[in-house]
C-alpha cells in the first residue's frame, strides 16, 4: 500500500501530486483498488480525473470531507487530498455507487449492496466486509444501512463515514471511479479469505436516568418524557464544560459537548448530535426513534482522545494488518478545537508501524452485529 497527500490550490496538481506518492508506495505493483478523501473546495471532477489518470482503471472510492488525516498528519478543513493506494494482497474489491438515497435510502441500501456484491464475483472467500461512504446530507443514513444490512446479513460488518464539506452544512459528495455523485453513496464489498473486525469507540459520558423519547417527526424532536425536549435536554447539562451552550446552524462549532445517546440492546449508546434550529427546535443529525429510550451524553477533549488507544488495540487484534481504514467525525474535532491535532497524532502512535487512514465525516458506519450502527461523535476504524 502507500498513500499521499497535497494541499496545493489548483484541483488538477493537487490531485497528480496525491496520486503519485500513493502509487509509489506499490513498488511497481498496479493499484487494486484506491480511496480518495478531499475537501469540498475543490473542482471536485478535475481532482478525480487528475488521480484517475495516475491511477489508471483501478476502482476508486471516496468522499468529500471535513478534513483528513494520513500517518499521524492532520489536513484541516477547507484543504486538502488525501489518497490511498491499495494492492489486492488476500483481499478481492468490489466497487459500486447507487443515488436516490433522499427518496428511498433503504431500498438505496439494497441495491447498493447487492451490486457491490456483484462487483466481486459469484467465486467468493469465506469471510466479508463493506466499506461505505454516503452524501452526509442526504436521506436517512441508518436506513440506508437497514437495507444494506438486508442483503448483505449479519456476518458481514459495515464500516465507513458519511461525506462532509468542511464543516458547513453544503452539498457532501462521494466518488465513484470518474463519477462525483450528490444524494447517493458508494460502497467497497471487501473478500478475505481471514475474518475483518470493525471497531468503534466514542469516550462520551451519560447523565441522569434513561428518558422516552415521545413526540419526534424526522430529525426534529419535540418531547422527551411528555416534556419539551430543549427543556429537558439543557436540564441534563454539565455545567462545568466550556461548551454548554447549544449550538444553532449559525453557530462558529457546529456542535457542543452534549448530545443524545440512543440506548441499544446490549445497553451500549449510540451517539446522535442535536442542535437548535431557527425555531427554536432541538433537532439531530440522525432522527430518534419515536419511544427510544436515550440518556443526555456529555464529554470533554479528554474524553474523546482517550478513546485512540484501545481502538487502535481492538482493531489491529487481527492478523498482519498493514494499514488502519479510521474515520472520526467533525463534531470531534469542533468538541477538540485547538487540540484536535493529537487525535490523529495518537491514533499513529498507537498503531506504530502501521499506517493510518481516514477523514472527518458527518457520521459513522460501523455495524458488527444487529442492524444498528450508524454513528455521530464516534471514532470508528478497520484494520486490512
Amino acid at each position: 500500500m502507500g498513500t499521499g497527500a497535497s494541499e496545493h490550490a489548483d484541483a488538477a496538481r493537487a490531485g497528480r501530486e496525491a496520486a503519485e506518492q500513493a502509487v509509489r508506495g506499490l513498488a511497481g505493483e498496479p493499484p487494486a483498488l484506491v480511496l480518495m478523501y478531499a475537501t469540498a473546495c475543490y473542482d471536485l471532477p478535475a481532482l478525480v480525473a487528475a488521480v484517475r489518470a495516475v491511477t489508471g482503471g483501478a476502482s476508486l472510492a471516496g468522499a468529500s470531507s471535513s478534513g483528513q488525516f494520513s500517518a499521524g498528519r492532520l489536513i484541516e478543513p477547507g484543504r486538502g487530498v488525501s489518497v490511498l493506494a491499495l494492492g489486492a494482497g488476500p483481499y478481492r474489491f468490489g466497487v459500486a455507487s447507487v443515488t436516490g438515497m433522499r427518496a428511498d435510502a433503504f431500498a438505496a441500501g439494497r441495491d447498493l449492496s447487492r451490486a457491490a456484491m456483484a462487483a466481486v464475483g459469484p467465486d467468493r472467500g469465506p469471510h466479508s466486509a463493506l466499506l461505505v461512504f454516503s452524501d452526509g446530507l442526504a436521506g436517512d443514513p441508518q436506513g440506508l444501512l437497514n437495507g444494506i444490512y438486508q442483503v448483505a446479513g449479519a456476518a458481514v460488518p459495515v464500516v465507513g463515514g458519511a461525506a462532509a464539506a468542511d464543516r458547513a452544512l453544503s452539498e457532501t459528495l462521494v466518488f465513484h471511479d470518474d463519477r462525483v455523485l450528490g444524494d447517493g453513496a458508494v460502497a467497497v464489498w471487501i473478500d478475505s479469505p481471514r475474518a475483518l473486525r470493525v471497531v468503534s469507540g466514542h469516550g462520551w459520558r451519560p447523565h441522569g436516568l434513561p428518558l422516552l423519547v415521545t413526540k419526534v417527526d424526522g430529525p426534529v424532536v419535540h418531547e422527551i418524557a411528555g416534556r419539551p425536549a430543549r427543556e429537558v435536554y439543557e436540564e441534563n447539562f454539565r455545567y462545568e464544560d466550556p461548551m454548554q451552550e447549544l449550538p444553532t446552524p449559525r453557530s462558529a462549532g457546529y456542535h457542543s459537548a452534549h448530545a443524545f445517546g440512543l440506548i441499544e440492546p446490549d445497553g451500549s449508546e449510540l451517539i446522535r448530535g442535536a442542535f437548535v434550529d431557527d425555531d427554536g427546535l432541538i433537532r439531530t443529525f440522525t432522527p430518534l426513534p419515536p419511544y427510544g429510550a436515550v440518556q443526555i451524553m456529555s464529554c470533554d477533549p479528554d474524553d474523546l482522545l482517550n478513546v485512540c488507544e484501545p481502538v487502535v488495540a481492538d482493531a489491529l487484534a487481527v492478523e498482519s494488518p498493514r494499514v488502519m481504514l479510521t474515520f472520526s467525525c467533525a463534531a470531534r474535532m469542533d468538541i477538540l478545537r485547538e487540540r484536535a491535532a493529537e487525535e490523529p497524532t495518537r491514533l499513529q502512535e498507537a498503531a506504530g508501524p502501521v499506517p493510518t487512514f481516514g477523514f472527518y465525516t458527518y457520521g459513522e458506519f460501523a455495524r458488527s452485529t444487529g442492524v444498528s450502527g450508524y454513528h455521530n461523535a464516534t471514532l470508528t476504524a478497520l484494520a486490512l
